[in-house]
């Protein structure tokens, strides 16, 4: 509970007009493994990172209710965005644009060649599965840094987060006292975005 994976649920079932703390019990033991209990039928859902999902497709198990990399509203906006301790990027702005910059050209590097991408995660030991690799990196929409709109983003999901319960912020001032795009515009004109 409390985790990126249970936060994306919450928004999800909050979303399409479920109450998380009524419609859904919860299973948060750490030491269940969710992938396990899906396939022995114990549960009936649960959230699949690569490459559980490319795993339980190969076995014909489950299908899939929802991708954020496919699937509207959320493959309008970016899934990750980048943050930085507010007094690190102030004290160190070249580090801060450098690294910025690093996943920028990593995000270039997944979306132009995606077989050196996933031959990457498997020789630094990320995954074993070259072929699971492979698709997860090709079905992300890695060149899409360019065209999303970071702000609408934060919106999107500072919205989600408020229905849910989780924050009590506004959209609006978390992006007015919490953002800063300097970085990001100077390293979009810089990579030509």
């Amino acid at each position: 509970m409390g985790s990126l994976g249970n936060t994306l649920v919450l928004m999800m079932a909050a979303q399409v007009g479920l109450d998380p703390d009524k419609d859904i019990h919860w299973v948060a033991d750490p030491a269940v493994k969710p992938l396990e209990l899906f396939t022995q039928r114990k549960i009936d859902a649960f959230l699949g990172f690569p490459p559980e999902p490319q795993d339980l497709r190969a076995r014909h198990i489950g299908r899939v209710i929802l991708n954020s990399a496919t699937d509207r509203p959320w493959s309008q906006y970016f899934c990750c965005l980048l943050g930085g301790d507010r007094e690190y990027v102030r004290k160190y702005p070249i580090a801060t644009k450098r690294v910025l910059r690093a996943v920028l050209k990593a995000a270039d590097l997944c979306a132009s060649d995606p077989a050196r991408a996933a031959r990457s995660l498997v020789d630094r030991g990320f995954t074993s599965r070259y072929d699971y690799a492979l698709q997860s990196v090709s079905e992300l929409p890695y060149d899409k840094w360019r065209e999303y709109n970071p702000e609408d983003t934060l919106r999107f999901y500072a919205l989600r987060l408020h229905d849910a319960g989780i924050i009590k912020s506004s959209p609006n001032k978390i992006i007015a006292e919490g953002t800063d795009w300097r970085f990001l515009d100077e390293v979009k004109r810089e990579l030509k975005a």
